[in-house]
C-alpha cells in the first residue's frame, strides 16, 4: 500500500514539474493544436498534388529554379513527403523530425516565392496543386508564418504523453 502512495505522489510531482517547465500551462495545448493544423495543411496539399502530378510539375517548372531533369522527380516525391509529414504529426511518431522538415520546406517555399516575385513572374503558386492561385507578396508571408508555427511545434510539442501521464 505504501508503494502505491509513493508512486501516486511521484506522479503528482511529475505533473507539477511539467507545469513548471512552461511559462504557461496552455503552451503544450497550443503546440498540439498547431501540430494538427500543420498536419491538415500538409495532408490536403499532398493529396491535391498526388491526384494530379502533371499540373504540379508544370507549377514547379514555371518557377524556373530547378534543372528540367529534376522537376518530374520532385513533382512525385514532394507530395508523398507532405503526406508522410502529416501522418507523423497526427500520430505523434517522430514529431520533432517532421516539424524540422516542415520548417525547412516552408523556408524553401518562401524563398522560391520571393525569388519569383522579385523577378516579376506571374505564375501559379502550386501550393495546393491545380487549385492554387497566382503568387503575391502574401504567399511568402504565409509560408514564413507557417515556418514559425513549425518551429514552435519543434520546440514546445511534448507529444501525447504530456496529456495522459
Amino acid at each position: 500500500m505504501e508503494y502505491l502512495v509513493k508512486s501516486r505522489l511521484s506522479r503528482l510531482q511529475r505533473k507539477e514539474m511539467k507545469l513548471k517547465n512552461f511559462p504557461s500551462s496552455s503552451i503544450p495545448l497550443l503546440a498540439l493544436i498547431c501540430r494538427f493544423a500543420l498536419a491538415i495543411i500538409f495532408f490536403y496539399a499532398g493529396i491535391e498534388k498526388i491526384i494530379d502530378p502533371g499540373d504540379f510539375a508544370v507549377a514547379i517548372y514555371n518557377y524556373q529554379l530547378l534543372p528540367d531533369g529534376t522537376i518530374n522527380l520532385l513533382a512525385i516525391f514532394l507530395p508523398w513527403l507532405e503526406v508522410l509529414i502529416a501522418a507523423s504529426l497526427i500520430t505523434g511518431i517522430c514529431i520533432r523530425g517532421a516539424a524540422l522538415i516542415s520548417a525547412l520546406l516552408f523556408l524553401t517555399f518562401a524563398t522560391a516565392l520571393t525569388i519569383n516575385l522579385v523577378r516579376g513572374l506571374d505564375i501559379s503558386c502550386g501550393c495546393f496543386g491545380a487549385s492554387s492561385g497566382n503568387i503575391s507578396w502574401l504567399y511568402p508571408v504565409h509560408d514564413l508564418s507557417l515556418f514559425c508555427v513549425s518551429v514552435f511545434v519543434l520546440i514546445y510539442d511534448c507529444g501525447w504523453c504530456y496529456f495522459f501521464d
